[in-house]
C-alpha cells in the first residue's frame, strides 16, 4: 500500500514553496514560518559557510523578540546567534517571569544582542 503517492508529494513541494505550508511548529507550540526563515537567510546567509539556504553548523536564528511575546515572525524581527548564545539567551528568557523582561526590560546576559 502506498502511503503517499507522487503526485501527491509535488503537489505538497509546490504548495511549501509557494508558502501554502509554509509553518513550522516552535518550542513553546508557537507558528513558525518557513518564508520568513527562507527571506532572512536571503538577506542574511549563514556566518559560517555564506550559504542562503540550508544548515549553518555552529549557529541558530533567534528572534530578537520572542514569538511568544508578541514578536513578529519576520526577518526584521530575525538574527544569527550561536549555539551558545542561544543557549543563554533561551535560558535568560526562561527565567524572566514576563515580557517585559525578554523584551529589552532587564540587560540580557553578555554578548546577547536583543537588537542591531
Amino acid at each position: 500500500m502506498k502511503l503517499f503517492t507522487t503526485k501527491a508529494i509535488w503537489i505538497g513541494a509546490i504548495l511549501s514553496l509557494c508558502g501554502m505550508l509554509s509553518y513550522q511548529v516552535g518550542q513553546a507550540g508557537e507558528r513558525r514560518s518557513a518564508q520568513a526563515r527562507y527571506e532572512f537567510m536571503r538577506q542574511h546567509p549563514c556566518p559560517a559557510t555564506g550559504a542562503k539556504r540550508g544548515a549553518c553548523h555552529g549557529y541558530v536564528i533567534d528572534h530578537i523578540i520572542p514569538l511568544d511575546c508578541h514578536g513578529a515572525d519576520d526577518p526584521s524581527n530575525m538574527q544569527w546567534q550561536t549555539i551558545a548564545e542561544g543557549k543563554a539567551k533561551d535560558k535568560w528568557e526562561r527565567n524572566g517571569d514576563d515580557c517585559r523582561h525578554r523584551t529589552h526590560g532587564q540587560m540580557p546576559p553578555l554578548g546577547i544582542n536583543l537588537s542591531e
